[in-house]
């Protein structure tokens, strides 16, 4: 059951260490603070280690990415798999340059992350070191469909496979696999994608999920996934005429705050492949 992963981590608030991107900080720590977990906002290279060592995991995210921060990812990353605490790799843009892609690779390559989350171009590109992403958008010949999901299964299976990740594939229909099992997820609604940052926010809500579940880290990282679509959802269903995608972006933390591990377990939606 999902529930159980949630009612970990309002149980366990788990200290997350996040080096993220500026557009979104204040999401992310607002998103981890709703969910019951407790953030700590660290870049520099100066004290990542030390903010990583009293911390229960850590999200990486590229999203605004700069040199000064490079090496910050890489000495929290490493520190983290020292102490075998969770990590999650957001590798955002991946593919719109060479400095994300090469970024992205190097991260895969020197430390070891429990889940890769990004939207298909993303995670195709770190598989294959090319990719066809639009900005930080997938390309429209990546989305996964109905009529391809078995394919877009078959590849987060072998990527997970290699990688010995979790993989997180974002969009209308959400992936969550390891190299045996797939989450695939139906909640959200498509007015998220009006907003920047739910998929960072998703990132950092799932290093929560991790670090209050390190030894179920598939079902944790679905029970993130179904949460945040979940709570895409109950916001859209409270705008009003007048509201527009920044209450939306509001309501969406709220809702994280005000779900209940029961809420979640019936609102869920998604299958196993």
């Amino acid at each position: 059951m999902l529930k159980e992963m949630f009612e970990n981590v309002r149980a366990k608030s788990p200290l997350i260490h996040n080096i993220t991107n500026y557009v979104t900080v204040n999401d992310c720590a607002n998103i981890v603070l709703a969910c019951g977990g407790s953030p700590i906002m660290s870049d520099d290279a100066d004290e990542v280690e030390e903010i990583t060592a009293i911390c229960s995991g850590i999200n990486i995210n590229i999203g605004t990415l700069n040199s000064r921060t490079i090496a910050s990812m890489l000495l929290a990353g490493k520190k983290a798999n020292e102490l075998r605490h969770p990590a999650v790799l957001d590798p955002v843009g991946a593919g719109a340059s060479k400095l994300r892609t090469d970024t992205a690779k190097k991260l895969l390559n020197d430390v070891r992350f429990d889940v890769i989350r990004g939207n298909v171009s993303e995670i195709k590109t770190l598989a294959s070191g090319a990719g066809t992403t639009k900005g930080v958008d997938a390309g429209i010949e990546d989305r996964v469909t109905e009529n391809n999901l078995d394919e877009a299964v078959a590849f987060a299976k072998a990527f997970a496979k290699k990688t010995g990740a979790v993989i997180i594939i974002t969009g209308a229909i959400d992936i969550v696999s390891d190299d045996k099992t797939a989450y695939c997820i139906r909640n959200g609604h498509r007015m998220m994608s009006s907003i920047t940052g739910t998929g960072c926010q998703l990132s950092a809500l799932t290093a929560a999920f991790i670090a209050a579940n390190p030894e179920n880290v598939l079902k944790a990282s679905a029970a993130a996934v179904c949460a945040m679509g979940l709570a895409g959802e109950i916001a859209h269903a409270r705008l009003s005429e007048t509201d527009g995608n920044s209450s939306y972006r509001n309501y969406i933390i709220d809702a994280i705050y005000n779900m209940t591990p029961e809420l979640l377990e019936e609102g869920a939606r998604y299958e196993m492949r």
